[in-house]
């Protein structure tokens, strides 16, 4: 059978779903620990405005070299618009943090996206919660504990930002399975650019004409500067880093639309284990033993989760 990764899919396909995942999790857990490393150096919205400009220019000379600009284009535009508001709201949270926090530490609140995932089955489907999905919420939330260390004297209340990137997250996977399943890939990055790029643009005007606020707190000056002054290299960064952008939610986009979540989901926690390998490669910097507890509790969480998931659909 010939797949397409640019096209919608109707047919589960597992080798090629994780295949396209684990080069996904690669792409983006570089380019997230990338971003971390020059955030004193640049904005959110200012990388946020230039990245998804030259993500929405490729996606558009992209469907021109192949012809199909049609599959810009989404069937049902509110789904993908809002699962794209979603992921702004997910970035957001997950680098507002990002001087002060180890990527291993953004990483594994992200990750908590599963528990929430179960939450928002029970609010929104009116599912109900066994035994064994109260036991994953309890484990991951014990992990989740013992990465943020909220007991610790030096916590700050940034920490605690990733984890709403869980939530939104969350939000993003069931939009993503229940109304976008036969979307295009393209049409859901290329929503996710827009929303981007007018996000970017809003926190620039917003933070440079109308809010005056420190902009030299190391913790919040990644998110308060609107537009710092824009170097060659943060240019040529920020392009570098749409170029990651566009392949890896590509591929993810495409993961997740040719298999079953449930079956999924144990791999997307390699995402947790290559944070770990960029944060010691590009930082020095391993996470602490009871960091790294926590986060084999969280993936242990999530594997749980889509383990009783796969058992409940047989």
């Amino acid at each position: 059978m010939k797949f397409n990764i640019l096209n919608s899919t109707r047919v589960d396909s597992p080798f090629l779903s994780l295949t396209l995942l684990i080069t996904g999790i690669i792409i983006l857990s570089l380019q997230d620990a990338l971003i971390k490393l020059i955030a004193l150096e640049t904005s959110f919205w200012q990388l946020q405005l230039i990245r998804s400009f030259f993500n929405l220019i490729f996606l558009l000379l992209l469907a021109s070299v192949i012809k199909k600009k049609y599959l810009l284009v989404p069937s049902n535009w509110k789904p993908v618009f809002l699962r794209a508001t979603f992921m702004v709201c997910c970035m957001f949270c997950f680098f507002a943090g990002a001087p002060i926090l180890s990527i291993s530490q953004m990483a594994a609140g992200l990750y908590t996206f599963p528990l929430f995932v179960t939450i928002l089955a029970v609010i929104v489907s009116k599912e109900k919660i066994g035994f064994w999905r109260v036991l994953a919420l309890t484990i991951g939330a014990f992990g989740a504990a013992l990465v943020l260390e909220p007991w610790g004297n030096d916590f700050k209340i940034m920490q605690i930002l990733p984890v709403l990137a869980g939530f939104f997250y969350a939000c993003n996977i069931i939009m993503i399975r229940k109304f976008c399943r036969n979307e295009s890939p393209m049409s859901l990055t290329f929503a996710v650019g827009i929303m981007f790029f007018i996000s970017g643009l809003f926190g620039i005007v917003l933070l440079e004409f109308f809010i005056n606020v420190n902009q030299h707190d190391i913790d919040t000056q990644f998110i308060s500067n609107g537009w710092p002054k824009l170097t060659f290299f943060i240019f040529l960064f920020a392009i570098f880093c749409s170029i990651l952008n566009v392949i890896g939610n590509l591929s993810l986009s495409k993961a997740y639309q040719n298999a079953d979540s449930s079956w999924l989901a144990p791999i997307d926690y390699s995402y947790l284990l290559f944070a770990c390998f960029w944060s010691k490669v590009i930082f020095n910097v391993w996470p602490s033993t009871t960091n790294f507890i926590g986060i084999l509790l969280i993936a242990s969480a999530g594997i749980l989760t889509a383990y009783r998931e796969k058992i409940k659909k047989r």
